[in-house]
């Protein structure tokens, strides 16, 4: 295995395989403080991408959600690893979660345990890998759903609230809110099964939860930029994905009015 896409694929698989075993199982959990936590499929299915990265690349570093920083300092290879988005939705006997494996600044992988799609890019182009077959993601916002993200913290607020946006009348006019409280969501706008994803947060390019999703989006042409509107960065406050320019201009506008 000589490909990083195919690194982040395998990778995200692997943890994927160990989610879905867990499922439905009693499984310890480990707290995080503030209401958060971890299970036991987390931990697992992080060292299984892990091994599949160490196998392949043992000289780069990796990030984990569980594990945090292992490997190499000196090294520009860093892959970014969420072995299971939605911890909270698995916990509870939810099915919306997903794997995310990302190599900074490079190919990423998003795999969804349950339907076995992996969505994937090597950082120009994007594709839904199913069933030993790639198809091309293309976003559209034929859908007019709109997922949002509100779990707390809210950072921007009172400025912005993405508990405001819902209410707001142009946004009720032209889309239909969603909340799936995961990562999915912002692959979903790749694939062209969401019109947006809104969330609010800091550093959200470099962080494992949304590295690999933001990738794709990339590769895919959606538009990407913070909830101010400027061109999403390391210091970009919260994360505004549309499927095209005229949904991004619409939810831009509403954010404004609303801030």
């Amino acid at each position: 295995m000589t490909d990083d896409v195919e690194i982040a694929t395998a990778g995200a698989l692997a943890g994927a395989e160990v989610v879905r075993e867990g499922y439905g199982k009693a499984l310890a959990r480990i707290d995080k403080g503030a209401g958060d936590f971890a299970t036991a499929a987390d931990v697992a299915a992080e060292r299984a991408i892990l091994d599949v990265i160490r196998a392949a690349r043992p000289h780069d570093a990796v990030l984990g959600e569980e594990g945090g920083r292992q490997g190499a300092t000196d090294t520009g290879r860093l892959w970014l690893v969420d072995p299971l988005c939605g911890t909270l939705n698995y916990a509870v006997g939810n099915m919306l979660v997903a794997v995310n494996v990302a190599l900074r600044d490079g190919p990423a992988a998003v795999a969804d345990p349950f339907s076995g799609e992996v969505f994937r890019t090597d950082g120009e182009s994007a594709w839904l890998h199913h069933e030993g077959t790639d198809t091309p993601l293309r976003p559209t916002a034929a859908t007019a759903l709109v997922d949002v993200n509100l779990d707390p913290p809210f950072p921007s607020a009172p400025g912005f609230r993405a508990t405001d946006l819902l209410a707001h009348p142009a946004f009720i006019a032209r889309f239909r809110p969603r909340v799936v409280s995961t990562t999915l969501a912002l692959t979903w706008v790749a694939a062209g099964r969401r019109a947006a994803y809104v969330t609010d947060g800091t550093s959200l390019p470099a962080s494992v939860h949304f590295a690999a999703g933001v990738a794709l989006c990339r590769a895919a042409g959606c538009v990407l930029t913070g909830i101010d509107g400027a061109p999403l960065g390391p210091d970009s406050r919260g994360l505004v994905a549309a499927a095209d320019t005229d949904t991004h201009s619409l939810l831009m506008s509403v954010i404004r009015s609303e801030s």
